[in-house]
């Protein structure tokens, strides 16, 4: 541990995004590693989509660490309903971060993408080196491609300036502290409510998008932050790296296994109009405990009930 507190000692840090679900578990790991210096914009303060507001988060913090973790994100109908927003958002954000922290010379740039990259039909596990072998999944291509263009700079900036950046592509996270709201949370975070209001409200039924055939895989919030934290001191290379937990679970059983946890014990009834989203999901993280010594540690049965107790206490349920 003693290399990874000195790694942070004196080092001024702009986490963009410190303030959301990941964000917040970071910054915690930050100060633990004794990081005096942390600077969170808030959205309320700062709209990272404005050029002019970047060159002042960069004027008020001086960093010499970006990572970059600010995002439009949500669910499959977040994503359906708001195309246009999610792409522009996000790609303004991200291309404007490091093209302002290139100026400013900051030492390392760290940026996040997203599983949701990857081609539709990627074969399983994915690796990094398929990322450019398809056109990604309908529902959330823009958000995912808007994400993978940080990809494309990064690369291009560590050849013609020398710029170190690299770049992350996380599965999906739950934990507590998760975005619970039924309008555009993700599959765990709103299952989780589903079955916790049936369970509260006496319900016998309750309805989930697709038709529960497709998987997906899951990262625990701690286990990512500290992935980004190790990649962040020991991973200089332009390549992307998957950080994820290596394992996929059909949205039937997740949902069977939620409602098990939470003592929903009613119908489920698979809505089929709504789509799955990508056929199958899961990563190849081979690379990640390579490169920066990075292996998911939790137990995905253990941390789904860490996040339903969250999720009871906070909302007193």
């Amino acid at each position: 541990m003693g290399s990874t507190m000195s790694f942070w000692t004196n080092k001024r840090v702009t986490v963009t995004g410190g303030a959301g679900f990941l964000g917040s578990y970071l910054v915690e790991k930050l100060r633990k590693r004794h990081c005096q210096n942390v600077f969170v914009p808030r959205g309320k303060d700062y709209n990272l989509v404005e050029m002019e507001v970047v060159n002042r988060v960069y004027q008020d913090s001086k960093p010499d660490i970006v990572i970059h973790l600010a995002a439009r994100v949500g669910g499959i109908g977040a994503n359906r309903a708001n195309p246009g927003k999610f792409f522009y958002d996000n790609l303004m954000m991200g291309i404007q971060m490091m093209e302002v922290g290139r100026q400013f010379g900051v030492e390392k740039f760290v940026a996040l993408g997203t599983v949701c990259a990857y081609p539709k039909f990627t074969p399983v596990p994915f690796k990094e080196e398929n990322l450019w072998d398809g056109y990604p999944e309908e529902t959330n291509a823009p958000y995912g491609l808007a994400k993978k263009m940080l990809l494309v700079q990064a690369q291009a900036y560590r050849q013609q300036y020398g710029f170190n950046a690299i770049y992350l592509l996380p599965v999906n996270l739950y934990g507590p502290r998760d975005n619970f709201d039924q309008k555009n949370s993700h599959v765990i975070p709103a299952l989780i409510k589903k079955c916790v209001d049936a369970v509260r409200r006496g319900d016998d039924h309750i309805v989930v998008w697709g038709t529960g055939k497709v998987s997906r895989e899951f990262l625990y919030v701690e286990d990512a932050a500290k992935a980004i934290l190790l990649a962040t001191e020991r991973y200089n290379k332009p390549d992307p790296v998957n950080i994820g937990a290596g394992f996929e679970i059909t949205i039937k059983d997740l949902v069977e296994l939620v409602a098990r946890l939470t003592g929903f014990k009613g119908r489920i009834i698979w809505d089929k109009s709504n789509p799955d989203g990508q056929p199958r999901r899961m990563l190849d993280t081979s690379k990640a405990e390579e490169e920066f010594g990075f292996k998911a540690k939790t137990d995905f049965k253990e941390g789904l009930k860490k996040t339903i107790e969250w999720y009871r206490n906070a909302f007193n349920i």
